[in-house]
Parts: structure tokens; sequence; C-alpha cells
């Protein structure tokens, strides 16, 4: 939360706003970070943000090493007690490891959550000789990107889209598309295909294949993707990636479970 972000009448803890921008600031592209580079991140002044950084080590949220601060496993027990997607993640745990075996990629639970797409779960393979950092569970995406985050955005009502679509969209490649009407073009093709392939829209080499989740009323549950390289979804004899039976499968499975 931000000053300007308060509701009305009720005043902001400043230290505790501060000290939450300092957790911010720690990404899965940069765990461990200097002082220098936590104050500016956070828009402090270094003395300010060494006693912040100072309490939440005592605290037991940080931990220092060799003069760079991360973040210390006591994240893990507040983690542990968000309720977003909880029975959905339990349900797909096993049919998200089973996937990315039988696929042999990387494979992604996703919901919804303020016009962005969360990461619930992830079930990592290595792919040999590809360096690529794969997304984070529980960092957020917006929906112009990646398979699993555009199916959401096929299935979001009107309404949900126009949200989606009002924030920052964030282009990772050339490949990216950005434009609004552009993408609810796209939205609506995927709805009537029921499925989303993208390529290079991550990253550069890999694509992603994705399904949406559905309730038996047919109410968007979430949606489930895999990434791999870009030739593995090479279309199969029936002109489809050769990976959909399973991923609907996966996605049916996990949808019986709830």
């Amino acid at each position: 939360m931000t000053l300007d972000a308060a509701p009305p009448g009720v005043p902001l803890v400043r230290a505790l706003d501060r000290g939450l921008a300092l957790l911010a600031a720690f990404t899965p592209e940069q765990p461990r970070r200097s002082l220098t580079e936590l104050a500016a991140a956070a828009g402090l002044d270094k003395g300010t943000a060494r006693r912040l950084l100072h309490t939440l080590l005592q605290a037991g949220f940080l931990r220092l090493e060799d003069g760079r601060y991360a973040l210390a496993t006591r994240i893990l027990a507040l983690a542990a007690a968000v309720e977003t997607g909880g029975r959905l993640r339990a349900a797909a745990a096993g049919q998200l490891r089973a996937l990315a075996a039988e696929c042999r990629a990387t494979a992604f639970i996703w919901v919804a959550e303020e016009g962005r797409a969360l990461c619930l779960d992830r079930a990592l393979v290595e792919l040999p000789d590809v360096e690529a950092l794969w997304f984070a569970v529980g960092a957020h995406a917006t929906l112009n990107g990646g398979a699993g985050p555009r199916v959401l955005l096929a299935w979001l009502d009107p309404a949900a889209q126009r949200q989606a679509l009002a924030l920052p969209l964030t282009r990772r490649t050339p490949a990216g598309e950005t434009d609004p009407p552009a993408l609810l073009r796209a939205a609506a093709a995927i709805r009537a295909r029921g499925h989303e392939l993208v390529q290079d829209d991550f990253v550069i080499g890999l694509g992603g294949l994705g399904v949406p989740i559905l309730g038996r009323d047919g109410a968007l549950l979430g949606a489930l993707s895999i990434a791999t390289l870009s030739s593995a979804f090479a279309p199969d004899a029936t002109g489809q990636p050769p990976q959909l039976a399973a991923l609907r499968r996966a996605a049916g499975a996990i949808a019986a479970a709830l």
C-alpha cells in the first residue's frame, strides 16, 4: 500500500508501509540485494532503510549474508497461510507433476486476481542447454502474454477483460502483444477453439500451451499451461499440438476433484 492507496479516513503507518516496500523489493530475478539497492527500490534514504532492515532481520523475515539481504524462511510460513486458490492448488498438485512428466515440459496453474494472472503452482522440468528463468509461484503476470494468462483473459467476463487490459501491459519480447483491441480479438479466438498456443512471447525460443479449468456450470476456475521449446509444439496428424489431449485430461481431472 502507498499513501495514495490508503482508504479515506484511515491513517497509514508509515514505518510499516516502508518496511513492506523493502520486502516487496525482492524478486525471483533479484533474491539477494544490498542496502543501497533496497533503499533505492523502496525510495528510502539509506539510514531509514538500514533501521527497517535491522528490524526485519530481528523479526526473522530477512537474513544477511556477505553484506546482502535475502528473504528468510519465516516468509514461507506466511505463504502457507494464504487461502487464495488453496483448494485449486491442492486439487492440481498431483496432476501438475504428472502432466510435466508426460509432456516433458514445465507445467503451471494460474488464477485471475485483480486483472492479472497469479501463478499458484508449477512443476519444473529443466531443459538441456536452455537457461530460462521460469515464472515463480506467487508471481503475477499481465494477461496479454503467456498461454495460461491469455486463457484466463479469454474466459473472463467483458468487464473483467476491460479491467485487465486497462492495466500497464508487459511486453517481454518483440512477439508480445499489448494492443487491447487486438487482445480482445485474440481472446475471442482462444475461447472459440478452447486452448491457446503462444510462441516466443515470454522467452525467445520457448512456447506455451494452455487450457481453461472449468466448473460443471462452465465457470472459470483457473488455467493450466505448459512451457517448453517451441519446436515441441509442432502439430501432430490431427493438426493440433501433441500435448493438447494430455492438457485437457489434466484440466478435467482437476475440475472433477473440486
